[in-house]
């Protein structure tokens, strides 16, 4: 008899990563590929990190390290939220983690039963959705809208609440796929209405930094009683150091630690040690964001001249969500045809949005300004040839 998967093994893909894949299969046939797809830095870790990281292996055997997070770094994360927020965190309350995915896994394993009632914005980070029924959680969708800039309200909130009580909340602000943010009294207002309701709030504020207007607001500004993730990858740009944290209530650092050292042990030893020099490296770090806002400005531009129109503001991180629903039916079959006909790799809504996802296309201004700039010209030719 053939053994079989387990009945979670049917976890949907992360379809962001297929387009990569095939983008890659494409690049290695020697045609052009215009990276617009995937949400990572162009740029190499701060230098700081990299010296930092070179003196280590030096001078470090570099053994296992507390499931906890290394005691130095965590005092560098406590100090950063003293610097950016204004607001005093207990170090113990920090859990290094092995990046954002690892953190959200921990916090949801911590903070919720199987059969749980946890809702989250769609469209919204797929993996959210995906490891919390992987973890049977039953996922509550708060069907957003442009006109609630894609954000969790509080009538969405109270029309799910009437189907039945809620366990959880996720939160991300700024938000993959739309770059749309949670405003300061909304987020108060959110988290008030769920601490109400003994509600548990986890927010992820991994693109935190990246924002083009007003700052983002962390949700431990409203209360200690959430769990918040983030991570070194964007912002700090190290995405494959796999580095992030956790800041949770005090009662859940042992349920979270206990549930690090069984499943992952601890985060990467070299990664925590050299991470502890990205906090002396904002100046390198606010010359990324520069180029962020300008590469933005461009693909916003650029979209709207070329007649995709409805676009969600891109407030922050590092996207623009496009309606496609006047150009064609379904955005899986479109950003397949751009790819193989122009070489454009953008990710369809689909992977962020199982409902509604065929009316969009999640475009990535992360990489370099001439991708951005190559884009549109093939993208506003494309339009004109049509027209």
């Amino acid at each position: 008899m053939t053994i079989q998967p387990s009945s979670r093994s049917e976890i949907a893909p992360f379809r962001v990563m297929e387009v990569f894949e095939a983008a890659e299969r494409r690049a290695a046939t020697g045609a052009e590929v215009v990276r617009l797809e995937v949400g990572q830095p162009l740029t190499a870790a701060p230098k700081g990190v990299i010296e930092r990281a070179h003196q280590v292996l030096d001078s470090d055997r570099l053994g296992y390290a507390s499931s906890h997070g290394i005691v130095e770094l965590r005092a560098a994360i406590a100090t950063h939220y003293a610097d950016w927020y204004g607001l005093e965190v207990d170090p113990h309350r920090v859990v290094v983690t092995v990046g954002a995915s690892g953190g959200f896994t921990l916090a949801f394993l911590a903070a919720f039963d199987i059969g749980d009632r946890v809702a989250l914005a769609v469209p919204g980070y797929p993996c959210y959705r995906n490891a919390l029924e992987a973890l049977g959680a039953q996922v509550v969708p708060l069907m957003t809208t442009l006109d609630d800039n894609f954000q969790p309200t509080i009538k969405l909130l109270e029309k799910a609440y009437a189907e039945g009580p809620l366990d959880g909340l996720v939160i991300t602000s700024p938000s993959n796929p739309t770059g749309t943010m949670l405003d300061d009294d909304m987020l108060a207002s959110i988290v008030a209405w769920c601490d109400e309701r003994g509600i548990k709030v986890v927010s992820d504020e991994i693109y935190h930094g990246l924002t083009y207007g007003t700052a983002a607001t962390t949700a431990l500004a409203h209360s200690d009683d959430v769990l918040v993730v983030n991570s070194f990858s964007k912002y700090f740009s190290m995405t494959g150091w796999r580095l992030g944290w956790l800041v949770v209530p005090e009662n859940f650092v042992s349920p979270v630690t206990k549930f690090a050292a069984n499943l992952l042990l601890g985060p990467q030893t070299l990664s925590q040690m050299a991470g502890i020099a990205a906090f002396d490296c904002h100046e390198e770090l606010q010359g990324h964001l520069v180029r962020y806002a300008h590469n933005r400005q461009i693909l916003l531009d650029g979209l709207r001249s070329a007649g995709f129109d409805r676009l969600a503001p891109a407030e922050g991180a590092f996207y623009v969500y496009a309606d496609i629903s006047d150009i064609a039916e379904s955005s899986t079959d479109l950003c397949a045809q751009w790819l193989s006909e122009l070489g454009i790799a953008a990710t369809p809504g689909t992977d962020f949005d199982p409902y509604n996802g065929e009316q969009y296309v999640r475009f990535s201004f992360c990489g370099g300004t001439d991708a951005v700039e190559r884009g549109v010209e093939l993208l506003t030719s494309w339009q004109n040839a049509r027209r």
